[in-house]
């Protein structure tokens, strides 16, 4: 997987590049395939803001991140992600789509 990693005042080192893909080789395990993951590191007084934007055969990702220490952030992050792509892979499962008991109901009778 390739990972383009964009940075604003701030030197991509190989450790964080490292983070990253160890991190988001995390979302494997959901076994959905990330289409161009792209994450944006900004360095702000209030810390560091940690942005991803990938595409999966299922729609569009994206997740946002702030804290004061960078890992923390990225941390953050793939947690948001993670939750984003249990949601999307459980959608048909949701309550809303089985059809309700009055449904059933008008379906059995003739």
């Amino acid at each position: 997987m390739i990972v383009s990693i964009t940075s604003k005042c701030i030197e991509i080192t190989p450790a964080i590049r490292h983070h990253i893909e160890e991190r988001l080789n995390k979302l494997s395990k959901w076994r959905v395939s990330l289409i161009n993951p792209h994450i944006v590191l900004s360095k702000e007084p209030q810390g560091f803001i940690v942005d991803a934007n990938i595409h999966t055969p299922n729609g569009k990702l994206f997740a946002s991140a702030k804290h004061s220490n960078f890992y923390i952030a990225t941390n953050e992050l793939i947690n948001k992600l993670e939750k984003q792509i249990n949601k999307r892979q459980h959608k048909n499962e949701a309550r809303r789509a089985h059809p309700t008991a009055k449904e059933i109901d008008l379906a059995i009778q003739p």
